[in-house]
C-alpha cells in the first residue's frame, strides 16, 4: 500500500447511519466548530431517523434538547452530550475519537422530570416540565408569603421568603445547592424542598421528601406580593397556586462515559470544597 492510500484510510469517514446515531449542536461558536469536525469524521443519521443523539453544547443546550422531547417536538431518544459549553455537568468530555465505541459502552441514566401545574391570579392554568427544579420567586421588593402543603396537608402555614424550590436528584447540585439545599444521590428517590433566603421561619432549612410526594404552594397576598413560578427555563408570572409532582411516565435517558457518569458526579459533589 502506498503512502497516499494509507493517509486516505486514516481519515476515512465512518458511517454512523446504520447505528441510528444523529447529531444536534448548539448555535454557539464552540459547538458549531465541533459539529464541523465531527461531520468530517462521521456520517450521522437524520434526527427523524435516529435511535440515539449526540448533543454538542453546554448544560443549557442539553436541557433545551430534553425539553423538546418532553414537549413532543422530537421523539424521546437517549442523548450522549459532549461539552462545548461552560460547566457541562450533564455532558461528557469532548473528544472526536472513537465516538461509536463510547456510545456503545455508555452508561444509561434515567431521569424523571417534575410536572409543574401553575394557576395564575387571573385563573389561567398551565403545565410545564422541569428536569432540574421548579422554583417560586418574588417579583418585587416585597417578601413573598407562601403556604406549603404536602400530600394535601398544610405543612407550613406561612413561609416568608425570597422564594422556594423543589429539586430532583439530577438538579440538586444546581440552583438547589446554591440555595443551601441538600445534594441527593441520583438513586435516592427523593425530592429536595428548599427555601430561598427564608425570613420567617428563619431557621427552617427545608425538607427531603419521597419522590411520590405532591407539593402544593399557595401564594398568600398574591396580588400585593406577586410571585413567579419557573420550571427550569419556563416562567409563569403572577401565580396563585402551584402544584409539583414527579412525572415518572416521561422519564428521559442520558448516556455517559462509565468512568464519568452523572450518578457518580452527583455523589462526589458532596466532597467538593
Amino acid at each position: 500500500m502506498n503512502a497516499d492510500a494509507s493517509q486516505s484510510n486514516s481519515t476515512e469517514v465512518i458511517d454512523l447511519r446504520s447505528h441510528g446515531i444523529g447529531l444536534l449542536a448548539s448555535h454557539r461558536s464552540a459547538a458549531s466548530a465541533a459539529e464541523g469536525l465531527l461531520k468530517k469524521r462521521y456520517l450521522f443519521a437524520e434526527p427523524e431517523d435516529a435511535q440515539a443523539l449526540v448533543a454538542l453544547g453546554g448544560d443549557g443546550f442539553m436541557l433545551h434538547t430534553l425539553h423538546r422531547m418532553l414537549e413532543g417536538e422530537c421523539p424521546h431518544l437517549p442523548v450522549f452530550g459532549m461539552n462545548r459549553g461552560t460547566v457541562g455537568f450533564l455532558m461528557n468530555e469532548w473528544r472526536i475519537e472513537q465516538l461509536p465505541d463510547r456510545i456503545a459502552a455508555a452508561k444509561a441514566i434515567r431521569v424523571a422530570p417534575l410536572a409543574m401545574r401553575a394557576t395564575t391570579v387571573g385563573g389561567e392554568s398551565s403545565t410545564h416540565a422541569a428536569i432540574n427544579e421548579v422554583s417560586l420567586l418574588r417579583e418585587t421588593r416585597q417578601t413573598a408569603k407562601i403556604e406549603i402543603s404536602v400530600n394535601g396537608r398544610v405543612a407550613l402555614p406561612e413561609l416568608a421568603c425570597d422564594g422556594v424550590l423543589v429539586a430532583t436528584p439530577a438538579g440538586s447540585t444546581a440552583y438547589n445547592l446554591s440555595a443551601h439545599g441538600p445534594i441527593l444521590p441520583l438513586a435516592a428517590k427523593m425530592l429536595a424542598l428548599t427555601p430561598i433566603s427564608p425570613f420567617r421561619p428563619r431557621r427552617w432549612s427545608g425538607a427531603i421528601l419521597p419522590d411520590d410526594t405532591s407539593v402544593c404552594f399557595r401564594i398568600l397576598e398574591a396580588e400585593n406580593r406577586p410571585v413567579s413560578a419557573v420550571a427550569d427555563q419556563i416562567e409563569v408570572r403572577d401565580v396563585a397556586r402551584v402544584e409539583v409532582t414527579l412525572d415518572r411516565e416521561r422519564s428521559l435517558t442520558l448516556l455517559f462515559d462509565p468512568e464519568h457518569a452523572l450518578d457518580e458526579r452527583i455523589a462526589m459533589e458532596q466532597f467538593a470544597t
